[in-house]
């Protein structure tokens, strides 16, 4: 049974799912085409005047990061320790646009002693296993930020399944903030890409930004009509994921996630479990002195009883 996929994403070939390519030049350097649909697309589900397709996160959230500084007269971005930026962007933020990210928990947003002209706020929380705020704790993280006159940037990278932990829609959680970052392929299975969203004037400043990070590609359209198909087949079942993710949690008799992925800690060697895993439950890496693996529960996990994870989480143990 182990060697059935549960984490993961439908590995149909994406080809197939897209149809036939565009006519020749379908955009040129990001404008027109599907690359413009896909901007008037996003800009449409959060609610905001305008959006911007960024080749990479890494670039958008740095792109945006680096206007709010130029705006705000404050290289100072606050963040939580566990924010991508400082884990997984090697310095960027500092070495590239000479910004100076500090360290500051949820907790200490009201009280942190250092004038921050930005705040950075992930949701879900990937490093604490895809957890969400309620929605009086993030409105409050707000709330305390624009007292400091600080404006606050949502990275939002997997937005798209917390409307469900969080009972409120994409529009309005995306309103909460000055600027949104959004992925294209860590929720929706696209090729790959993010889009930057906010108010025409920020897009405008951003768009420049874009050009000088070397994020004008002359054509960007089959990550871009790739995202459109997420926003169009797999967006509408989030829902569907988010739920069964509940039940094979539960299964395994863990606490409910907050969104369709979680995180699972074992002890003993990564490789070790990688392979007694397979399909199961995925890679596992090591983080401290534990084995880490985050679960995706998405199309293919749909197929799985709770009784067939229990049965595959029991065999899955026996053989540690």
């Amino acid at each position: 049974m182990l060697n059935r996929r549960l984490s993961g994403v439908h590995k149909k070939s994406l080809l197939e799912s897209l149809g036939p390519v565009p006519d020749a030049d379908p955009d040129r350097y990001g404008d027109g085409g599907p690359v413009g649909v896909l901007e008037e697309r996003v800009a449409d589900l959060l609610g905001t005047e305008a959006a911007l397709f960024v080749p990479t996160g890494t670039m958008a959230q740095q792109i945006a990061l680096k206007c709010w500084a130029d705006r705000t007269h404050n290289p100072i971005v606050a963040m939580h320790p566990q924010a991508h930026p400082l884990h997984h962007e090697d310095d960027a933020l500092t070495v590239l646009s000479g910004l100076r990210p500090i360290k500051v928990r949820n907790a200490e947003v009201a009280t942190c002693p250092e004038p921050y002209g930005t705040l950075l706020l992930e949701v879900p929380d990937r490093e604490a296993g895809f957890v969400l705020p309620t929605w009086d704790e993030l409105t409050s993280l707000v709330d305390q930020a624009r007292e400091r006159d600080a404006v606050v940037h949502l990275d939002g990278a997997r937005l798209w399944e917390s409307t469900h932990g969080l009972g409120k829609p994409l529009a309005e959680i995306a309103g909460l903030f000055d600027s949104v970052y959004v992925s294209f392929y860590k929720s929706l299975e696209g090729i790959s890409g993010a889009a930057l969203a906010g108010s025409a004037d920020f897009i405008d400043q951003a768009r420049v930004w874009r050009h000088r990070y070397g994020g004008m590609l002359f054509q960007q359209w089959p990550a871009a009509v790739s995202a459109l198909h997420g926003l169009d087949t797999v967006l509408p079942r989030l829902g569907l994921y988010v739920e069964h993710a509940k039940v094979v949690a539960a299964a395994m008799g863990l606490p409910e996630p907050h969104t369709h992925q979680f995180a699972l800690h074992l002890p003993g060697d990564p490789a070790r479990l990688s392979e007694l895993s397979g399909d199961f439950l995925g890679r596992f890496w090591r983080d401290g002195t534990l084995a880490k693996t985050e679960v995706t529960v998405a199309e293919p996990a749909l197929e799985w009883t709770a009784d067939e994870v229990a049965a595959a989480w029991a065999e899955f143990r026996a053989l540690l």
